[in-house]
């Protein structure tokens, strides 16, 4: 029989989550840590067994965990508490020869508790046996020197520090030993500090370390410059060649008010790195030394604001960008929004008409690959509408602004897709050199290639201004072969014949127009025409037209407006009015259409309001309806049913059959249910007074 047996893998009936397990360990856990008993002592025998015990406990833990240095120090710590301080030192010396004489922080909690204790001589003892044993630890080194000098003993603290020197420490321990001199009113012993230093670390970090001290703590500025001067001439190529230097050397010479000084500094350094143009974005070096780079640019363009001339430091923000941009569209030379900032750059410079027309020739060069997409197209075509506008009301070239809208027509797929916005502005300009034919030629041809509504419309506008009516229709023949179903611009010509006082013509137009199979807004139309009728006084003409949409439509809409139509003066009066609604009314409770009739009994109450009297509006108000909130079954695309939901409807007077009685019949049973309650409310009344 085989040993692999197959668990029963199935999840247990209760499942146990982690939040419930740490739930459950944080009850187990106690209240509160146990507390020590409190020790009374009475007498020395007393003390003496105590504190037997408690070292019995601490060698206890010693020897279980020797490595750990926190017993030994509590150990310690404990002696010395009990002024037991010979054994507290045997406890330390202990420590150093089990535990690890190399860990820096036994030996100074070991200085530590003879500095408490003021044995001095002791600490000295310790710290020169550390410093001998860990001579790279500067701790160590910071705390020997800081012994002997707050116990004034001036030569033997800089032994000390010389002792340290020999070990070449990093910057912060030689800035430390010239610090001590300093204080010790030795200036030139501390000078003599700092220049081994920089003999040691010959760097940039060295060199402006020795400056600063120099200017900020013996305020020696001659000094100071000599070192900035030094570190240029002496260090190497490598080092001189970083941003940090030449930054602090130029603000050293700004703080001592010599701008002219920190100007040349400046200069030399765009000269030196290259600022001006790709050194800050060079790969070649580190990211935190670019970083510095563009700091140290940034920091001469706000001198420059604060103390050179304005056309200094546009030049500098001016050749800055126009790198930036150079090395932009270089990369991408399809990013037509980068072109449009070098060249917005290049145009607000003065007498710079070269310089911007050759960035817009390199621009409108880019002619996006792909001749099927129009997408592609859209930032390209405003590349050369920006240069036909800058020719023209910068320059005042209009003849090099039509060669530009030419070269652009010519570049365009037209068989693919066009573009009318260029048809019209190169019309346009055509006009204002007062080439009226070559204009015409231009709206022609792009009726041709092109074909879009706005061409249309500018052509007829730009006819209508110059006063050609038969031009006007003419182009609009052409405008409804072309797009039949536009109601737009059937209305616009018929608006047209009606301004020239053509009536006949224009109501040739709406029939026309009404007869077409198919419209995109035939509301707009037909209210057009009856309006037209309307503002001409032909109140039967205008009455045919609504009987006429209505075999078309039966929207609510349309009653309402044949309503308030005969209700004015034009009209038959608000009988007329009155009849209109009723059966407006009729027909839309026959078709069941709730939301529409309620529209129409809001404007035939308003109607009454406004030309009936009480009686009349006390009649259509009788007619609301009532709205109820009801449920129905949801259900997807497919039939499937997705639950309930709740949505409103309309509840109206004259409404018969299963609605209305099941209407009847939650309206007696909501007040069977209040009739309940009431009753229910008494007996509860009744019971409370026969408690009292």
């Amino acid at each position: 029989m085989s040993k692999n047996i197959v668990k029963n893998r199935a999840p247990a009936p209760i499942q146990i989550s982690a939040e419930q397990l740490l739930r459950e360990a944080a009850d187990r856990q106690p209240e509160s840590a146990p507390i020590e008993p409190v020790v009374k002592v009475h007498d020395a025998e007393e003390y003496q067994a105590h504190l037997r015990e408690r070292r019995q406990h601490y060698e206890d833990n010693i020897r279980y965990r020797r490595d750990d240095i926190a017993n030994w120090i509590k150990y310690a710590k404990f002696e010395e508490e009990n002024q037991e301080l010979e054994r507290a030192r045997s406890v330390f010396e202990r420590a150093l020869e089990v535990v690890s004489s190399r860990s820096p922080d036994l030996w100074l909690r070991y200085v530590e508790l003879e500095l408490r204790n003021e044995c001095i001589n002791h600490a000295r003892n310790i710290l020169d046996r550390a410093v001998q044993l860990l001579p790279r630890v500067d701790r160590l080194w910071y705390k020997y020197a800081y012994v002997e000098e707050m116990v004034q003993d001036i030569s033997k603290c800089r032994a000390v520090f010389e002792r340290w020197m020999q070990w070449l420490p990093d910057d912060n321990a030689w800035l430390s030993f010239a610090r001590f001199e300093t204080r010790c009113g030795n200036v030139e012993q501390a000078e003599k500090v700092l220049r081994q230093y920089v003999n040691a670390y010959p760097s940039a970090r060295a060199f402006l370390r020795f400056a600063k001290w120099a200017e900020f703590e013996i305020n020696n500025i001659a000094l100071a410059r000599t070192i900035y001067e030094s570190a240029l001439t002496e260090l190497e190529p490598e080092e001189v060649q970083q941003a940090r230097l030449f930054r602090q050397f130029a603000s050293f010479e700004e703080r001592q008010g010599e701008y002219e000084r920190a100007r040349v500094i400046y200069n030399h350094a765009l000269k030196l790195l290259n600022l001006e143009q790709s050194a800050m974005t060079d790969e070649d070096i580190s990211e935190q030394e670019q970083q510095k780079r563009e700091e140290l640019y940034k920091a001469y363009l706000a001198f420059e604001k604060k103390h050179g001339n304005r056309e200094g430091i546009e030049r500098v923000l001016v050749t800055q960008r126009r790198v930036k941009y150079q090395k932009q569209v270089g990369e991408n030379p399809y990013d037509y929004d980068c072109w449009f900032d070098w060249i917005k750059l290049e145009e607000s410079q003065l007498d710079n008409t070269a310089a911007t027309r050759d960035v817009y020739e390199k621009a409108v060069a880019q002619v996006p690959p792909s001749s099927d997409n129009k997408d592609h197209w859209r930032r390209y075509i405003y590349l050369w509408i920006f240069y036909a506008v800058y020719e023209e009301l910068a320059n005042h070239d209009l003849d090099r602004a039509a060669e530009v809208y030419q070269t652009c027509l010519s570049l365009i797929p037209h068989k693919n897709f066009s573009f009318a916005k260029i048809w019209i502005y190169a019309a346009q300009l055509q006009i204002r050199r007062k080439d009226v034919t070559a204009a015409r030629k231009l709206f022609g041809k792009a009726i041709g290639l092109c074909g879009k509504e706005k061409i249309f419309t500018e052509y007829i506008a730009l006819e209508l201004a110059l006063g050609e009516i038969d031009r006007c229709r003419s182009i609009y023949n052409s405008y409804l072969k072309a797009m039949p179903h536009n109601c737009k611009a059937w209305s616009n010509f018929a608006e047209l014949e009606k301004s020239v006082g053509e009536t006949e013509r224009c109501r040739a137009l709406f029939e026309l127009a009404i007869a077409q199979p198919a419209l995109d807004m035939p509301e707009v139309l037909w209210k057009a025409y009856i309006d037209f009728e309307i503002e001409e006084g032909e109140g039967k003409r205008a009455r045919a037209l609504y009987q006429r949409l209505l075999e078309k439509t039966n929207h609510v809409k349309v009653w309402i407006s044949w309503a308030q139509f005969e209700a004015t003066p034009a009209g038959l009066g608000m009988d007329e009015s009155r009849k209109i609604m009723e059966k407006a009314d009729d027909q839309l409770r026959k078709e069941q259409l709730s939301e529409e009739r309620v529209l129409l009994l809001d404007a035939w109450r308003v109607l009454e309001q406004e030309h009936g009297d009480v009686d009349s509006v006390s009649k259509v108000e009788a007619k609301m309806p009532r709205r109820i909130k009801r449920k129905r079954m949801r259900q997807d695309e497919q039939g499937n049913d997705l639950g309930w939901e709740e949505y409103f409807d309309y509840q109206f007077p004259d409404d018969e059959g299963a609605g209305a009685n099941n209407f009847k019949i939650l309206e007696m049973a909501a007040k069977w249910k209040a009739a309940k309650a009431n009753a229910a409310d008494d007996d509860d009344s009744d019971l409370d007074s026969d408690d009292e």
